[in-house]
């Protein structure tokens, strides 16, 4: 069963569609997760991928657009970290309202960018009772700092001139994300994506740059334990490496998993037995520690 539904986020209306198993009983109450996308990413493209294998498992799923982004309210692109995790932490409360749901058994699963985002909410949300992040990263950082400094320059020229025009005029500049991420996996994925979902199409701020940049998800790691995190790394991932959930796994506190698939680039598991198997190692996971 799947069903439209809407709730809101700081005064922004969500959009999102809830999961459920077609076996479901009357007054049933299940464990739910609350499913987060990556980068300019829309409820329609991967999430129901997982959201239905999760339901067949019995597991209620709810797939949103962050504020912004698809049917969701809010300023167009703006793709800033703090606002989506606001928007995950505001996604747990509608979860906790559904009546097939049991409030005290919601989880987090994330992919990309969004797996990020649940390692960090679930550092701050003690209702996150369980947390599956999938090729994310731990800190958005740290390439920038381990690059030679006449490397980072003309980036860095690029952010001090916009945080100053935001002071002086409240305008951000919006570019092509591709521009910002001009990797060339990312580039071909959302290139073939965007023509059966053109509302993926949008522009984000160049602001995104800095705040990423200052964005240590991995820093809340600590934080989870003792609630259960998988981490689910792509062995050749180029967008996201896989040592940047190692690097997560090593700070988490147990129970904790870090389960690399090997001999995969990051949107390589979107699809055929790498699907299969991140969807199902999720779904094990979420029903033995929800």
């Amino acid at each position: 069963m799947e069903r439209p539904v809407s709730y809101f986020s700081e005064g922004t209306r969500i959009r999102a569609i809830l999961y459920l198993p077609d076996t479901l009983k009357a007054g049933e109450r299940l464990p739910g997760v609350v499913l987060c996308h990556g980068f300019t990413a829309i409820k329609e493209l991967i999430l129901p991928d997982y959201a239905r294998r999760f339901a067949a498992a019995g597991i209620a799923a709810l797939a949103f657009d962050y504020r912004g982004f698809g049917e969701s309210e809010g300023t167009r692109g703006r793709l800033i970290w703090r606002d989506q995790v606001q928007d995950i932490r505001n996604s747990i409360t509608f979860m906790e309202t559904v009546p097939e749901v049991d409030p005290g058994r919601i989880g987090l699963w994330g992919t990309s960018y969004g797996g990020a985002n649940v390692i960090y909410t679930a550092g701050i949300e003690p209702r996150a009772k369980c947390v599956v992040a999938q090729v994310g990263f731990g800190d958005g950082g740290r390439r920038q700092r381990e690059a030679p400094p006449e490397q980072t320059a003309p980036m860095r020229a690029i952010i001090s001139a916009e945080r100053q025009k935001r002071v002086l005029t409240g305008e951000n500049t919006m570019v092509d994300p591709f521009t910002i991420l001009s990797e060339p996996d990312s580039v071909a994925f959302f290139g073939e994506a965007m023509k059966t979902h053109p509302r993926l199409k949008t522009e984000i701020p160049i602001e995104f740059i800095e705040a990423t940049q200052e964005y240590v998800p991995e820093e809340m790691a600590p934080r989870i334990a003792p609630r259960a995190l998988l981490v689910i790394a792509a062995e050749n991932d180029a967008t996201t490496p896989a040592d940047e959930f190692r690097s997560v796994y090593e700070k988490a506190g147990e129970p904790k998993k870090l389960s690399i698939i090997e001999g995969i680039r990051h949107y390589e598991i979107y699809s055929g037995e790498p699907l299969e198997r991140s969807a199902r190692e999720a779904a094990e996971w979420f029903k033995r520690y929800l």
